[in-house]
């Protein structure tokens, strides 16, 4: 009996153990697993030594152009003044005077502690730029006035909002506004608009310093550039339409086109009252795509066109009858001339075509002493009227090859500004302070 007892006991046992096995292989196991703890690690410390004021000057530096909100200087022996005194003349130097330190850095505190025979210098630095910022501030590295010209071009052409370069060249911010101005005036098939711009400079001073440039448009850039794409388009197309057997008859042929195709506005032409205003009326945009225009859209068309052909044709900012106002001067067999296209389509285009300075001077107020003279010996009736052998002599005398001179021009014309064409193929804007001297010499040692 008792064996009986004692195997169902066994029996129970075993049952329990295989039930309790069954649920273990059920997923009802429960484990603990021990939790190995990773080490904390520090970042690195940036720590550099130095032994005199400018190596003090260029780690601190290091610092901003790495863009390091902290650092650690260490000096074990130190040739110079007293050290507290001089990383607080280093610290001051660099957000003040260093191009890279006044433009990044909104303020640098240093911590100076001496322990028993060195010193320890804690660095703080706080930030108003990014560290791109940084490093594309220093990309665009500019050397000469002519590559500064590039520069703008592309930045214009592209329609930023904003940029910024370093120059070690002798300029003011009204120096870059007339740049500007320049590049605007002389590439109208590229630029659709003269931005209002302001300028900042860091440090004032100085030789080596940045220039950070703000543009303002009437439009956004993303509206911008595809009317700077139609306005390319409409010129090319323009420009190809042109007919004549000689160059006089093309500049004709471009003038008559350009009058068929565009509206002067002289009701916003009184309106508008200085040059460069954000105005389609006055813009080529406004002439060949929009099809309405006040004289300087009218000037500015009229320049894309003959830069299209490789005319040297430039626009002229003045007044006519006391009205802000704008025209070409244009060179035509070894002469330059007055070309009004605008007035040409208010009044006839034998009014304002092919005029020398004084057919101009009654109506016409403009900066004569930095403008080339206009007194060439042709006419728009001479064109109109005259025989074809009488015109085949008459173009004979004045220049051996004027189509092969147009084509090396148009080669040039209306490309990056400052080139080598200067005021000649694709030449710029007659203003007050420009002179008609050799435009190679104009960067003088910058180039």
């Amino acid at each position: 009996m008792r064996r009986i007892i004692i195997s169902i006991t066994i029996l129970l046992i075993v049952i329990v153990a295989v039930s309790g096995c069954a649920a273990i292989l059920e997923g009802e196991k429960t484990s603990q697993t021990r939790h190995l703890a990773q080490p904390y690690e520090r970042p690195p410390e940036v720590k550099i030594e130095v032994s005199d004021y400018d190596e003090l000057m260029s780690a601190i530096l290091n610092f901003v152009m790495e863009h390091e909100s902290s650092g650690e200087i260490v000096i074990n022996s130190y040739e110079g003044g007293a050290v507290q005194d001089d990383v607080d003349r280093a610290c001051g130097e660099l957000t003040k005077s260093h191009p890279v330190g006044a433009f990044a850095v909104e303020e640098i505190t240093a911590v100076v502690t001496r322990i028993v025979s060195y010193f320890e210098i804690d660095i703080s630095i706080e930030y108003k730029r990014t560290k791109q910022q940084i490093e594309n501030v220093n990309d665009a590295n500019v050397s000469t006035q002519r590559y500064l010209r590039t520069e703008l071009l592309s930045i214009m052409s592209d329609y930023l909002e904003e940029a910024a370069f370093r120059a070690t060249l002798n300029i003011t911010a009204e120096d870059i506004i007339e740049l500007i101005s320049e590049a605007y005036y002389q590439n109208p098939r590229t630029v659709l608009m003269l931005p209002v711009t302001a300028v900042e400079i860091y440090p004032p001073d100085g030789d080596d310093r940045i220039f950070e440039l703000h543009f303002g448009y009437v439009d956004r850039p993303d509206i911008l550039r595809p009317y700077s794409l139609s306005l390319a388009l409409s010129v090319r197309r323009n420009a190809e339409a042109a007919e004549g057997e000689n160059d006089a008859e093309i500049l004709i042929s471009l003038a008559e086109n350009l009058m068929g195709a565009c509206v002067y506005d002289e009701g916003m032409a009184r309106a508008i009252s200085e040059h460069g205003a954000q105005n389609y009326s006055a813009t080529a945009y406004g002439a060949l795509v929009k099809a309405s225009a006040v004289g300087e859209g009218f000037a500015m068309a009229y320049k894309a066109l003959c830069d299209e052909l490789g005319f040297d044709c430039r626009v002229v900012l003045g007044s006519r009858d006391g009205m802000l106002h704008a025209w070409n001067i244009v060179s035509l067999y070894g002469h330059y001339y007055h070309i009004d296209v605008a007035m040409c389509a208010a009044n006839g285009i034998e009014t304002a075509f092919l005029k020398t300075d004084s057919d101009f001077t009654e109506h016409y107020s403009w900066d004569g002493f930095n403008t080339v003279k206009c007194n060439g010996p042709l006419t728009y009736e001479d064109f109109v009227f005259i025989e074809e052998d009488t015109t085949d002599d008459l173009l004979d005398g004045d220049e051996e090859n004027p189509d092969e001179e147009r084509s090396e021009a148009g080669e040039e014309a209306g490309g990056e500004v400052g080139d080598e064409t200067g005021t000649e193929a694709g030449g710029g804007i007659e203003t007050p302070g420009q002179t008609n001297e050799d435009p190679t010499q104009e960067d003088g040692q910058n180039d």
